[in-house]
C-alpha cells in the first residue's frame, strides 16, 4: 500500500483499534489459478502468537480454501471514507490550485493462511464472531440459542480461516497534508452531510 509518512500509522495498539472498528474484510489469497478475494468479518486475537492471530471462517462451497496459497494471505480492512471536493478549501479562493481527492482509513494485514475443519475450532469461532457483534444489543443471540444439531450441521458448511500476522501496514488519511483552514473546510461541509458514514470521517479530521 502507497503510504506516504505524513499519513501512516505505527503505533500497533492503534492499528488493533483499527481493525477491531472494521466490521468487515476483504480476504484475499493468489494460487496458482490466479487471485480469489472475499468478503468476510473476522476477529482478533492479538494476544495470540507474536503479533496476533485473525480468525474468521468461509463457505465449504466457496473454492478459495481449496487451492494452496502461493504466498501469504492479504487481509484489507477500510473504515469510514468520504469524497473530498476542492470548493470545500480556503486554498481554493487563493490560487485555484486544488484536486478532489478522499479521505480514508485503510488496515492491511499479512500472514500465511490455514483453513480448517476441526468443528470443535469452527464452533470457537463462530462463537467469538457472534459474541463480538452482539455485544452491547438490547437483545442478544448467542450460538447455544439455536438447537446443537442445527449448529453441527451449520458447522459443516464452513471451513475456518487462521491467520498468524507477519506484517502490519496501516493508513489514516484524514487531510493531514492540508493548511488547518483547509482542514477546517473540509470538517465543516462533512459534518453537514446527509451521510452518516461523512460525518464519522468529519470527526477524524485533526485540527
Amino acid at each position: 500500500m502507497y503510504n506516504p509518512p505524513h499519513f501512516e500509522v505505527e503505533d500497533r495498539a492503534e492499528i488493533y483499534a483499527m481493525v477491531r472498528a472494521c466490521r468487515l474484510a476483504n480476504l484475499v489469497t493468489a494460487g496458482a489459478g490466479g487471485m480469489v478475494a472475499t468478503p468476510l468479518p473476522m476477529v482478533l486475537e492479538d494476544a495470540e502468537a507474536e503479533s496476533g492471530v485473525l480468525y474468521g471462517h468461509i463457505a465449504k462451497a466457496n473454492p478459495q480454501w481449496r487451492e494452496t496459497p502461493l504466498q501469504d494471505a492479504l487481509v484489507i480492512f477500510s473504515g469510514p471514507d468520504a469524497y473530498v471536493s476542492p470548493t470545500w478549501y480556503a486554498s481554493k479562493a487563493r490560487d485555484g490550485k486544488v484536486v478532489p481527492t478522499w479521505n480514508y482509513i485503510a488496515v492491511h494485514v499479512y500472514g500465511p493462511v490455514e483453513f480448517f475443519h476441526e468443528p470443535e475450532r469452527l464452533l470457537d469461532v463462530i462463537t467469538r464472531l457472534t459474541d463480538l457483534h452482539e455485544a452491547g444489543r438490547e437483545k442478544r443471540w448467542s450460538v447455544s440459542d439455536a438447537p446443537e444439531e442445527f449448529v453441527q450441521a451449520q458447522l459443516r458448511g464452513i471451513v475456518g480461516v487462521r491467520i498468524p500476522i507477519a506484517r502490519l501496514e496501516a493508513k489514516r488519511k484524514m487531510s493531514q497534508n492540508r493548511s488547518a483552514e483547509d482542514r477546517a473546510g473540509v470538517v465543516r461541509a462533512l459534518s453537514g452531510s446527509e451521510s452518516e458514514v461523512d460525518r464519522s470521517v468529519a470527526k477524524l479530521i485533526p485540527e
